[in-house]
């Protein structure tokens, strides 16, 4: 294990990373909407520079780095958000940042990461050691990893999403209900809401958590899973410094098909305007299908908007604004 895991995530992190967050990012809106005859919250994560709350932990966790670390650049392993918010946050900081990212990554998310200055090395999502490769890299340049959900400031930067939640309530919330791929959000979320329900929700065949949870070890996902348009969140395992969290924590899992995520996707457009990706709508998707619980202090994070237009329209069946 690498240095910057030797360190425990908790509380009093997630505050540190808020004074950090606030001085550069915006706060994002907490929207009223009613689902099943009860008003719920959505908090809006598109609203973010990058349209994706990745750039919480990411910023938290460059912007820590030591200067020294910071001048042999970074390492990521992402298929789109996480790379948005370390590209952007090494950007703004004057880093290197190199992104392992899969083949079949929507073009929209690999050419934004792109414009942002990122070096990228493609791998492919079930054929290749993304973790060997990311290692070996960092090895021969001196590089840092900064993981989307196995390091502690990232996770700490990601519960910044549950104090402002608990902020925007005057308390903390009775549940947070979020799409999950290695469980860093909801982790985050954890420690910063100690009273809430949490309520991971995967895409169908890539369920490891929910797996996990049930096992009460980590268990991966099984072989040949299915194709699912949430590609954000297509993680084969979750992470110990995740499980143990959300184990601890009694959380739940749920999961839903790409016909549910499409029925989110219209919902948040016709209510809010509000263009989701299909990973960014996994939440929403659980709570308008019934599969979770649901009361005025339940939150639903909307984690990211970089959806391919053409694949909001097919979807859809609505117009992807300009």
């Amino acid at each position: 294990m690498t240095a910057q895991y030797t360190r425990e995530p908790s509380a009093e992190g997630v505050a540190e990373a808020a004074r950090r967050i606030r001085a550069i990012l915006p706060q994002t809106p907490l929207l009223p909407v009613e689902i099943g005859g009860v008003q719920v919250w959505l908090k809006d994560e598109t609203a973010q520079p990058v349209r994706a709350f990745k750039i919480r932990g990411a910023w938290n966790r460059l912007s820590t780095m030591a200067e020294a670390d910071r001048t042999r650049g970074v390492v990521a392993l992402s298929s789109g958000n996480h790379a948005l918010g370390v590209a952007w946050s090494a950007k703004r900081l004057g880093t290197a940042v190199t992104v392992l990212m899969p083949h079949d990554t929507p073009p929209v998310k690999r050419d934004a990461v792109e414009a942002l200055g990122a070096t990228i090395v493609p791998y492919d999502r079930l054929g290749d050691d993304r973790d060997a490769m990311a290692a070996e890299l960092c090895r021969r340049t001196g590089a840092t990893l900064v993981h989307a959900f196995a390091d502690p400031w990232v996770l700490e930067g990601q519960g910044t999403v549950g104090l402002e939640i608990a902020e925007r309530l005057g308390g903390g919330p009775s549940r947070i209900v979020a799409p999950c791929g290695g469980g860093g959000l909801l982790s985050g979320c954890a420690l910063a809401c100690p009273g809430a329900e949490l309520i991971a929700v995967e895409p169908e065949g890539w369920d490891d958590v929910a797996r996990s949870l049930a096992a009460g070890r980590i268990v991966p996902v099984g072989a040949n899973p299915p194709p699912t348009a949430c590609d954000g969140i297509q993680t084969p395992k979750i992470a110990p410094i995740t499980f143990a969290i959300l184990d601890q924590r009694k959380a739940m899992a749920v999961t839903v098909s790409d016909a549910e995520v499409a029925e989110a996707m219209r919902f948040a457009f016709d209510t809010h305007g509000l263009m989701l990706e299909p990973s960014g709508a996994a939440g929403l998707a659980a709570a308008l299908a019934g599969k979770v619980p649901l009361d005025e202090r339940t939150a639903i994070v909307l984690t990211g908007g970089n959806g391919d237009p053409a694949q909001f329209g097919r979807m859809t069946g609505r117009e992807p604004p300009v």
